[in-house]
């Protein structure tokens, strides 16, 4: 099975750098990539949908043990339709499902029509989407102005959703609605809490267990239902939007601009600036 196939690449990458994943979503055309410099953890990847009505999917190309982990490279196996990873000796080993299975989502996803957003640092403390959010400001504009709403595929377990803070009661029912999935709490934190400044985002679970550590494992069955799932999600015409409430609001008018100061329910601050509509008048 094709989808197989692209799982098991991107599973084999090596654990401890980000830079072969990187690599391959630079092949899409139409790509952004940025990064602060080549050693720093502040980079992503960025890929606009061709859909007017569309998605932002977002996975993180980083690994819980993206640095100090020095170990032979592993090989993937599977047994039973789990899949695993070993060192030459047959040990268990890390096997990056966290989140190299959501990036192998994105990759089979990249001819939807959808947005796409690779970040590194998500397991140091989402470093590379705050740098977006505070630094990219074109970018961060494009994610919350063009975007209905986004799609997070780096969620453990099989049937599970998580919207954290960054979801309304009315995008939670659609999530509810559309994936069959339960959300067990809204407590933690990833990189859609950083994203969603004016819109809603959801994590899905993609099926892999006991990560950061050498006994992770990835169900083939969950993965492929979370795939699929996310494919009928993509698939709808009229995709609706979902917006996230602004705690407050606050505007300053100027002779030749607005200032629009926003507290959201994520307790993001978005400051925005806009050019007057109608010049003011003189008395």
């Amino acid at each position: 099975m094709h989808e197989i196939s692209v799982l098991k690449k991107f599973l084999d990458f090596p654990i401890n750098s980000v830079g072969e994943i990187f690599d391959e979503f630079k092949t899409i055309e139409g790509h952004i990539f940025r990064e602060k410099n080549t050693r720093s953890k502040k980079r992503f990847l960025y890929v606009e949908g061709k859909r007017e009505n569309k998605v932002l999917l977002v996975a993180h190309a980083d690994t819980y043990f993206d640095k100090g982990y020095f170990s032979e490279k592993h090989a993937v196996v599977e047994d039973n339709g789990i899949l695993k990873a070993i060192d030459e000796n047959g040990k268990p080993q890390l096997l990056g499902a966290d989140d190299r299975a959501g990036v192998a989502m994105l990759w089979l996803l990249k001819d939807s029509g959808h947005s796409l957003l690779i970040t590194d640092s998500e397991e140091d403390g989402r470093i590379a989407s705050k740098w977006l959010m505070k630094e990219n400001r074109d970018i961060a504009e494009k994610i919350n102005q063009r975007h209905q709403f986004i799609i997070q595929l780096d969620r453990c377990n099989g049937r599970e959703f998580k919207c954290y803070k960054v979801g309304t009661p009315a995008f939670r029912a659609f999530i509810t609605e559309q994936s069959g999935y339960t959300e067990p709490d809204f407590g933690a934190k990833t990189d859609i809490c950083s994203l969603c400044n004016d819109i809603c985002g959801v994590n899905f679970s993609i099926g892999y267990y006991d990560q950061h550590s050498d006994y992770e494992s990835l169900n083939i069955n969950e993965w492929l239902n979370t795939l699929n799932l996310v494919k009928k999600i993509l698939a709808i015409e009229n995709l609706p939007k979902f917006h996230l409430p602004a705690l407050f609001t606050f505007c300053f008018a100027h002779e030749s601009f607005n200032v629009t100061v926003r507290l959201n329910t994520n307790l993001s601050l978005v400051v925005s600036r806009s050019k007057q509509k109608y010049p003011k008048r003189s008395n």
